[in-house]
């Protein structure tokens, strides 16, 4: 009977259940999208049960028509930063906070000079982004929550846990190391729960799930009643670590990019972390039984996200694939820029607390050139995130592996390849999160014995270079310039 992996990949805006067999070939997916409701106030946030909802929708799409019996593992990949808080009963107390909420501005304004002391423990900067401040802001605004907490009773969990107590009829309470080190409160050199933060934080009281590696057992489930045998549960990861190992990022140097709703680019620097000077943030990588991997990241807020305002908000397109024709109409090469600011800006700059805009704009700008800027400012983006990489490393980014929705667009591929002189690599495979997290499921059962195996199982081709374009990287140092000196 043939082995079969699960790979559960919670995201922003959908989630996707994907069936993998020993070849790493995918046999079977479902997919259901997720509602996130966005404030004007710039608060983020989604309903904990119908997050649970859309995965059980997606796997019962995927695994329809299957033998459950073949699935020897299952691995589950989540949408970074976001977290769930419940009670003893395993009820949610508040909706879930969305990675993207800026709720907790004027808190982190207020922790700024805990700063130097957060980023030497954490490799993170005090910053909205992340979960920490987010919880602080909830005690703060909601008293009956903060008497949950003093009387212990609180429970915190990323998304992967929040799934995984559900999952697993409230048995495991667990999180993997790349998730707890999104929160503010994992100390990276000593890989535990740092109790000096929490407790000057009041959150010494608050349940923190046990810390294991990206490739370990979480425990078992039916799969929502679907098995009459218990699954196993192999793998958790945030899903841009999982998109790392799923593009088998395993030595130093190694880089990918997920053009996803937002953007993060990570590098692998081995086996121990390291401090950057340009504005990037210390991570775990990934993690089995046998190392742990850390990183660099350069975060980017907004990325496909803004394509769907586009489209949704602006009505500016009617169809997302379009944007790449738009584009390449428009011929002058100077004109608008957009400052990508709609959740504040992200690595390298930090201005958290800005607003977007478009600049150069008059009577005769026409739709397709915001949505150029668009497109461009996505490129701009990453092209400074490799800047401050290289920068950090001391030498060129040789290659970089790319993936997610809008690494399709022509129009990005083009611009980036005329920017950067790293060659940009693409899998077949579009899922490449949810590979990553089968990918070490498969590992934690046996299908799959090491990582040498695993890089014989990925298909990976190059695009075409593009020669540079001096009229776009002067565009580029122009848009910077904006980023720096106006910061309305």
């Amino acid at each position: 009977m043939e082995d079969l992996i699960l790979a559960i990949d919670q995201g922003t805006s959908s989630t996707k259940a994907l069936l993998m067999n020993a070849q790493a070939t995918v046999v079977s997916e479902g997919i259901s999208d997720l509602e996130t409701t966005y404030f004007p106030n710039g608060l983020v946030e989604q309903d904990p049960y119908a997050i649970l909802a859309s995965v059980e929708k997606a796997v019962r799409a995927c695994v329809e028509g299957i033998e459950i019996e073949k699935i020897k593992s299952i691995g589950i990949s989540n949408q970074r930063e976001t977290f769930v808080l419940w009670n003893a009963k395993g009820e949610p107390v508040f909706p879930a906070v969305v990675w993207a909420c800026k709720r907790s501005t004027q808190i982190c304004d207020d922790l700024k000079e805990q700063n130097e002391w957060i980023q030497e423990k954490t490799g993170l900067i005090i910053d909205p982004y992340f979960s920490g401040t987010k919880l602080l802001w909830i005690l703060e605004n909601h008293p009956q929550i903060k008497t949950e907490l003093e009387q212990g009773n609180l429970f915190f969990g990323t998304v992967d846990t929040w799934l995984l107590i559900k999952l697993t009829n409230g048995k495991s309470y667990f999180t993997d190391l790349t998730n707890a080190s999104r929160t503010l409160f994992l100390n990276l050199k000593t890989l535990t729960w740092d109790k000096d933060i929490l407790t000057t934080w009041g959150l010494k009281n608050l349940n923190l799930p046990t810390l294991k590696r990206s490739s370990d057992d979480f425990g078992s489930t039916d799969l929502f009643g679907l098995s009459k045998n218990p699954i196993q549960i192999g793998a958790m990861i945030g899903d841009s670590h999982a998109s790392m190992f799923g593009e088998t990022c395993f030595e130093e140097g190694d880089t990918k990019m997920t053009l996803g709703t937002g953007c993060s680019l990570l590098m692998s620097l081995g086996s121990s972390p390291k401090k950057s000077t340009n504005g990037l943030l210390s991570t775990i990588g990934w993690s089995t039984k046998n190392q742990v991997v850390f990183a660099w990241e350069g975060a980017i807020v907004a990325c496909g996200s803004m394509i769907e305002w586009l489209k949704n908000s602006m009505k500016v397109i009617e169809d997302v694939k379009q944007t790449a024709a738009i584009a390449e109409s428009v011929k002058d090469e100077k004109g608008v820029f957009l400052v990508p600011s709609f959740s504040g800006m992200g690595a390298p700059f930090w201005q958290m607390d800005r607003k977007a805009s478009f600049v150069g704009m008059t009577f005769g700008t026409s739709p397709a050139q915001l949505v150029k800027a668009t497109l461009e400012s996505i490129a701009f983006q990453i092209k400074a995130v490799t800047d401050a990489m290289e920068s950090d490393l001391g030498k060129p980014i040789l290659q970089i592996a790319m993936h997610g929705g809008l690494s399709k667009n022509t129009f990005v591929q083009n611009c980036l390849s005329e920017l950067i002189a790293a060659n940009i690599q693409v899998q077949d495979n579009p899922n490449i999160s949810a590979q990553g997290a089968a990918f070490l499921a498969g590992l934690q059962a046996g299908i799959y014995s090491d990582l040498f195996e695993l890089k014989q199982k990925i298909k990976i081709q190059t695009l075409q270079k593009q020669s540079k374009n001096t009229a776009l990287l002067q565009q580029f140092e122009e848009w910077k310039n904006i980023i720096h000196t106006n910061t309305f």
